[in-house]
């Protein structure tokens, strides 16, 4: 039972960034972003690195090492996925999953990722991200905060052995 809503995490936040990736590439102009707020707008841009657009100026084959790259990181995750017994770090690693998958798919189908969401302070714009890259960095800090504050936690508050 404990896999199943995890699974159902996994396909709920997939279903949602694939949601928002067709919505993003059916409405949004290339050239043009859409201005929300002073502060947030939707832009339409293909990143084909990894975070921030880190290495997007790889050789040719860049996307289908990152391609490789994201599935040996899965096989990892879901190994750690099947041992861990902490409902937050299981929620954390199907987040990451998530994430993962999403942005596989558009590596698979574009060779890049489709990222819209643009957040800024005048001139000074964060890289832009998506619902999957969200879920990344959700579930990576959601496991600091299980594997260093939490356990921590429960480890100062067990009773003493003797």
């Amino acid at each position: 039972m404990r896999h199943r809503s995890g699974f159902l995490l996994f396909l709920a936040v997939l279903g949602l960034d694939q949601l928002t990736k067709w919505s993003a590439l059916a409405w949004l102009d290339p050239v043009r972003p859409v201005e929300v707020t002073p502060f947030f707008n939707l832009v339409l841009v293909w990143n084909r690195g990894v975070s921030f657009g880190m290495f997007a100026r790889a050789p040719e084959w860049g996307p289908w090492a990152l391609v490789l790259l994201t599935l040996v990181i899965a096989a990892v995750l879901i190994v750690w996925l099947r041992r861990e017994t902490r409902a937050l770090s299981r929620a954390a690693l199907w987040l990451v999953l998530a994430g993962a998958a999403g942005n596989l798919i558009d590596r698979l189908r574009f060779g890049a990722v489709v990222d819209f969401l643009d957040f800024h302070v005048q001139d000074y714009h964060w890289p832009a991200f998506i619902v999957a890259d969200s879920a990344i960095v959700g579930g990576r800090a959601l496991l600091l905060l299980d594997g260093i504050v939490l356990s921590r936690a429960a480890v100062q508050n067990a009773p003493e052995k003797g």
